[in-house]
């Protein structure tokens, strides 16, 4: 019993943490900080990151090789974006997401393969079929992309040529991350679901105040 308690604690502290990053964040930029807290997204991220590694758990070689996949996939899906103008539209990638790779942040790749880890947990709670649990999991990747698109150059994480996302951009988040949750829901991935809905919903309701804030 003793073990069971002392996680569950642990992944309450975690989620704390969480939401004390993003609304010190949301608090921050509303006050006048923006670079300083914009520039501090690799961070932010790195954060998330370790919380999924030990609370999700990353804790299986299957695990660790469909999230490795996922990251790969998306960082390759990007280049094509910014090198070609391929599946997003003609856009490019700022300085607040860290180092890259042929122009693309690495951790734009940690993020595809996180949000469809969390995504599909939370997917995996409230439905049963693989096929439905993968439209749920690419909604809700999906309605957080379409609040991140017009805060993203304002905190230059990327920007597209003409100001806005064009269509293509949210067919083709919709396409990858479908593809990306049928993988997820047919290797039977399993989560711990209340961490996932909370490094879930603290990023929906950051870009959310800020679409509506900015």
């Amino acid at each position: 019993m003793i073990p069971i308690f002392e996680k569950k604690r642990s992944s309450q502290i975690a989620i704390g943490v969480l939401w004390l990053f993003h609304i010190s964040g949301i608090l921050g930029i509303s006050f006048g900080y923006q670079d300083w807290f914009a520039s501090r997204t690799g961070l932010n991220l790195l954060i998330m990151f370790l919380v999924l590694v030990f609370f999700f758990p990353l804790d299986s070689f299957k695990k660790w090789g469909l999230f490795l996949a996922f990251g790969l996939l998306g960082i390759l899906a990007e280049y094509l974006g910014v090198t070609f103008g391929l599946f997003f539209g003609e856009y490019a990638y700022g300085e607040n997401f860290g180092p890259k790779i042929f122009e693309v942040p690495i951790l734009i790749g940690v993020n595809w393969a996180m949000l469809t880890f969390i995504c599909g947990a939370v997917a995996n709670k409230l439905a049963d079929h693989f096929f439905l649990k993968s439209l749920l999991g690419t909604f809700m990747m999906l309605l957080l992309d379409l609040f991140m698109e017009k805060v993203a150059p304002i905190f230059d994480f990327w920007e597209f040529s003409g100001g806005y996302a064009p269509i293509d951009n949210y067919i083709a988040w919709g396409i990858i991350s479908f593809i990306f949750h049928l993988i997820f829901h047919l290797f039977k991935v399993k989560g711990q679901f209340l961490v996932s809905l909370h490094m879930y919903l603290v990023q929906l309701v950051f870009f959310i105040y800020f679409y509506v804030y900015l």
